[in-house]
């Protein structure tokens, strides 16, 4: 099927797909309900190899569609391969509002003013012209509210944000053409056992949805199972007394992991984790100026959080902000940090973007501590093929990789929780369709690998074809 076709019913509205259809980056769906109006759900960065239709890439970040007929932008939530490509649309003319949830628009700014300075300029006056437009464009919606777009042509389209449970703020949205035909797109849909979120509900129905795959082909480990995982690999990565590297996204990830080390370290309070460390002295750094501002702004939405998480803080206990957790924010102290960590033999845990090691500040730890077997590092989320992380994860020790064009000898150990993916696995996916009452009669699986795709389009039929319900279940682009 080419990505320009029409809906089943050969007519209005129908979804053409700019990014996210032979990878799982770039993000960018558009509704169309008429020949003059249209709704782009979301407009995100690419990463590692993944391109667009039109010739996007991470490399070629101009907007490569038209947008002559966008009403408007809908965000499903601030990672930036779902946001990141949001500064190039407005450089190319687009004037609509950017929808998204109440908390998203406290995180976004944060986002794109550090995607602008990186990707197109520096200088303060053009930064804050564009914190000014993004401002002003901006309207938070709040969830499980349905909201007209207006569209210049008349054309009736609805929006309803509801939470996804992928990352705070994070919403798939349902779009209603006319008061009746709807089109779901789930954005990145969170884990049924994630922590600080509550995990997304299904819809009520669908006459067509777009769905994630990225971990369409598995099933992560249970809660408790990952929490053990991780408490182990954590005794045994800093037997040596190196630093265990976690490479994380500054939002989401890295918020979720510091909730789960509180809980091992309150759990094991005063008990020895080696003869030369117990687990009240372990230090755990957080590397990342943007991840602390993020974790910042998750604790000032606590009220959004699940009701475990939000009886921790009921408890006196700090999920976010513990007593071992240390933040840096300079670059010197972050380049005096790295020096001390590759050069002394106290053990220390590192938490820094980027989450597939592409750039940022884990590369400066990694340039230091991967050829030196005292230290270890630890993969927690989605290794898009193409990245440094993917090949690291690949390889394995024992390899090479190559970090901003130096070739680097891999020394240290390489390990993976999948379990810590912000992302549904494959059951929590099926979960999401099989909890409608009324079932798709399309179903457009996107944001994958070839391999999980495929794998979720299989599963999906067989969902189908068990219920007696009749779907067209397809993938994008292949």
């Amino acid at each position: 099927m080419d990505r320009q076709e029409k809906g089943p019913s050969g007519a209005f509205p129908f979804v053409r797909h700019h990014g996210a259809v032979s990878g799982v980056t770039g993000s960018a769906h558009e509704w169309v309900v008429s020949d003059s109006a249209s709704v782009l759900i979301d407009c995100g960065l690419f990463q590692g190899r993944d391109t667009g239709p039109g010739g996007a890439s991470a490399g070629e970040l101009a907007i490569d569609f038209d947008i002559s007929r966008l009403q408007a932008l809908v965000l499903t939530h601030v990672h930036i391969d779902h946001v990141g490509r949001v500064p190039w649309l407005l450089a190319a003319g687009f004037q609509g509002p950017i929808y998204c949830s109440l908390p998203s628009a406290k995180l976004l700014p944060i986002v794109l003013e550090d995607a602008f300075r990186l990707g197109i300029s520096r200088q303060p006056d053009q930064v804050e012209r564009f914190l000014t437009v993004l401002e002003q464009r901006l309207v938070p919606l709040p969830y499980d509210h349905w909201h007209a777009i207006d569209c210049s042509d008349g054309s009736e389209a609805e929006i309803c944000l509801q939470r996804a449970g992928h990352i705070l703020g994070s919403a798939y949205v349902s779009c209603r053409y006319r008061g009746d035909h709807v089109t779901v797109f789930s954005g990145d849909l969170g884990a049924s056992h994630a922590p600080i979120l509550p995990p997304p509900a299904s819809p009520q129905g669908a006459d067509v949805l777009v769905i994630e795959s990225t971990y369409g082909d598995r099933r992560h480990e249970g809660r408790e199972s990952r929490r053990q995982r991780l408490e182990a690999m954590l005794v045994r990565a800093l037997a040596d007394k190196g630093t265990l590297l976690i490479p994380a996204f500054s939002i989401g990830r890295t918020q979720e992991l510091l909730y789960e080390l509180e809980e091992i370290i309150h759990e094991n309070r005063q008990r020895a984790m080696h003869p030369f460390l117990d687990w009240d002295e372990l230090p755990i750094v957080l590397d990342s100026p943007l991840a602390s501002r993020f974790s910042q702004v998750y604790r000032e939405l606590s009220p959004y959080w699940e009701d475990e998480a939000r009886e921790r803080l009921a408890e006196g206990r700090r999920p976010l902000a513990f007593d071992q957790l240390l933040t840096v924010d300079g670059h010197e102290a972050h380049m005096r940090m790295v020096r001390h960590l590759a050069e002394s033999a106290r053990p220390a845990v590192v938490i820094a973007a980027s989450g597939m090691c592409a750039g940022g500040r884990i590369v400066n730890y990694l340039r230091a501590m991967l050829g030196d077997k005292r230290h270890n590092v630890l993969f927690v989320g989605y290794q898009a093929a193409g990245t440094p992380g993917r090949e690291i994860q690949r390889v394995g020790q024992g390899g090479r990789v190559r970090l901003e064009g130096e070739d680097v000898a891999i020394r240290a150990g390489v390990d993976t929780i999948s379990g810590y993916s912000a992302h549904a696995d494959q059951q929590d996916l099926l979960r999401f369709v099989s909890g409608m009452k009324h079932w798709p009669e399309e179903i457009r699986v996107v944001h994958g690998d070839g391999g999980a795709k495929q794998a979720l389009r299989v599963e999906l039929e067989m969902l189908y074809v068990e219920a007696g319900t009749r779907g067209r279940v397809y993938c994008p682009g292949s």
